[in-house]
């Protein structure tokens, strides 16, 4: 467990770092603009566009050598425990969830985000969770039902349809 806390505090900060320089980077469009100068209140107009990445990123860091700190003077109940950090259990679920999320991520190339997150859904709630089938398929269908009418429809953010593609296109008709 303690090694965990600190490789997991280490992690984070070094991510928040990164998060910190991408957000002080100017717009594409003007390249006028020097980098860090979007991370503050900009007058008659309010925040920056890397005002709310850049501090919430400072705010992880900070965190991230909190606990550092607390690691190094053995304060915090993970940095006094020396057990493994995942047990068989613990592994064994991890595997489970972190598989079912690169097939996800798999299957999106291949029938799209509605149709991956239709099979993701039944996985992790009927398989996973082991619940019952009806309510299993309610939801599996609701979730990509409801996000394509908020994506595609309303928001008109267009998500990657794969092979499913022709599905859509009457739907298109209908709604735009």
């Amino acid at each position: 467990m303690r090694r965990a806390e600190i490789v997991t505090a280490f992690f984070l900060g070094v991510l928040s770092l990164y998060f910190m320089w991408k957000s002080g980077e100017g717009p594409g469009w003007d390249p006028d603009v020097a980098r860090f100068d979007n991370i503050g209140l900009i007058l008659d107009e309010g925040p920056g566009s890397g005002f709310w990445p850049f501090w919430l990123s400072l705010i992880m860091l900070l965190c991230s050598v909190w606990i550092g700190i607390n690691w190094y003077l053995r304060k915090s109940p993970p940095s006094q425990s020396e057990e493994p950090f995942l047990d068989h259990h613990a592994k064994r679920t991890f595997l489970l969830v972190g598989g079912g999320l690169l097939g996800f991520l798999i299957l999106i190339g291949i029938i799209g985000f509605y149709g991956a997150i239709f099979v993701f859904m039944i996985y992790f709630i009927g398989g996973l969770g082991r619940h019952r089938l009806v309510p299993t398929l309610i939801i599996s269908t609701a979730i990509p039902v409801c996000s394509f009418f908020f994506f595609d429809i309303a928001m008109r953010i267009v998500l990657p349809k794969g092979y499913l593609e022709p599905l859509f296109l009457p739907l298109y008709d209908l709604f735009l």
